[in-house]
């Protein structure tokens, strides 16, 4: 018995140290942190949803998308409109419509992405993210190139209770804990396991009796939910919403975050969202116009060395440490 359970709890920390021990660095830090790396680490936060979003489709589903910050746009602008033209300020109204519309948006583009696959499925979805793009560049209604701005933070609907620098962060990483919780549901779920069967052969799914466009629209609609989640709350933190981030170049940088960070985990996309923002910053303030040479380099470095992303490496060094050191029972 003695021996069971010596063995139990370095198996119980080997599975969730590096989340626990991630969490309370999370927890703990920021307040002490200066208030502008306070607003870095709530961007991060912020691009690790709209990250996991995309790795729903991309890691698990196996489906290339060049067009997913439609929702993420689709889902700040609606935020932006309700704020700024109809006055609407209450968070727990403006929320959910944004992201529901987002939703919307996502049920009805992946109808006509969804006909195509492969390197297909890809164009139609970059072709359909710049259309978006393109009403947006020539609409006044949402101020056309410059987009909308002077975008508060939310207003919770609590008397006396404002969100500052670090309260917002709190409830940003929250509604993260919130998201990864219910995204992990999902790919652990029946339906979770269906989609891996799908990105490994679909045919053979098809056979056993799966609609398995059916699953892949599915999927397609709640990583669009999840992406206007991210576009609502990048529109809180930054106070501005435009045309670009409707487009290819906010698809590509999801996409490069999940990569990097690792394809199919989920808080592999948290980590790759952490690397990327944090270069992107010193890249603003020592050498702004090489930031796409910087990312360029950091992608094609992980691609070569990092093989299936840096959470992939991060996991396998801690199983060594921890089944190979002291930990062992």
């Amino acid at each position: 018995m003695i021996t069971v359970k010596r063995l139990y709890r370095p198996a119980i920390f080997a599975s969730y140290g590096p989340y626990m021990i991630g969490l309370a660095i999370f927890l703990i830090v920021p307040p002490f942190l200066p208030m502008y790396v306070q607003s870095i680490i709530t961007k991060v936060a912020v691009f690790a949803i709209f990250a996991m979003s995309l790795d729903l489709i991309m890691g698990y589903t196996g489906l290339l998308s060049l067009g997913h910050a439609a929702f993420f746009g689709v889902g700040g602008y609606m935020a932006a409109i309700l704020i700024k033209n109809f006055e609407i300020t209450n968070f727990w109204i403006v929320a959910p419509i944004s992201i529901v519309v987002a939703a919307l948006f996502a049920a009805v583009l992946g109808l006509i992405a969804l006909r195509v696959t492969g390197i297909y499925f890809l164009l139609v979805t970059f072709a359909l993210s710049m259309l978006l793009a393109s009403i947006a560049l020539k609409w006044n209604y949402v101020n056309g190139i410059y987009g909308m701005a002077g975008i508060m933070r939310p207003d919770l609907g609590l008397a006396g209770f404002r969100l500052n620098h670090i309260k917002f962060y709190y409830f940003v990483f929250l509604i993260l804990i919130l998201c990864y919780f219910l995204m992990y549901r999902v790919v652990n779920s029946p339906f979770g396991h269906a989609l891996r069967g799908i990105r490994e052969s679909e045919s053979r799914m098809r056979a056993l009796g799966y609609n398995t466009w059916l699953y892949k629209y599915i999927t397609f609609i709640i990583a669009g939910l999840f992406a206007g989640v991210g576009g609502v709350l990048f529109t809180y933190q930054s106070g501005v919403i435009a045309p670009q981030h409707l487009g290819v170049t906010v698809s590509t940088l999801a996409m490069l975050i999940c990569i990097i960070g690792g394809i199919g985990t989920l808080w592999g996309p948290f980590v790759g969202a952490l690397v990327i923002i944090l270069l992107e910053y010193f890249s603003s303030i020592n050498a702004p116009e090489r930031w796409p040479l910087i990312l360029g380099g950091v992608f094609v470095i992980a691609v070569m060395f990092l093989k299936g992303g840096i959470a992939f490496h991060l996991k396998k060094l801690w199983n060594k440490m921890f089944l190979n050191g002291s930990f062992k029972g």
